[in-house]
């Protein structure tokens, strides 16, 4: 049992036993196949489960957010100071 990929004379393709091509079909190679029937553009497009290269859901949490503010040395020092003495910022706002 050997398939083989055939065209008829409308443009339609198929897959079918070498046995059962007709008179007015032509064989076509895999590749033809593949084009002319849309294969070859659904398994490039959607290979992945994607509409797109690495499209899907991401990890939300795969590397720390890094947070950077600006302030300045006076500011710096002053929250230097807090971490090392273990001061509570809510604590000093209470008095």
């Amino acid at each position: 049992m050997q398939y083989v990929y055939v065209k008829d004379s409308e443009g339609y393709v198929s897959k079918k036993l070498k046995s059962d091509v007709c008179k007015g079909e032509k064989i076509i190679s895999e590749k033809a196949y593949l084009k002319a029937s849309g294969l070859a553009y659904y398994e490039k497009t959607f290979r992945h489960g994607g509409a797109r290269e690495n499209a899907g859901r991401k990890p939300k949490f795969s590397q720390p957010l890094k947070i950077q503010m600006r302030v300045t040395k006076e500011e710096k020092d002053f929250i230097s100071y807090a971490r090392e003495h273990g001061l509570i910022l809510a604590n000093l706002m209470k008095i």
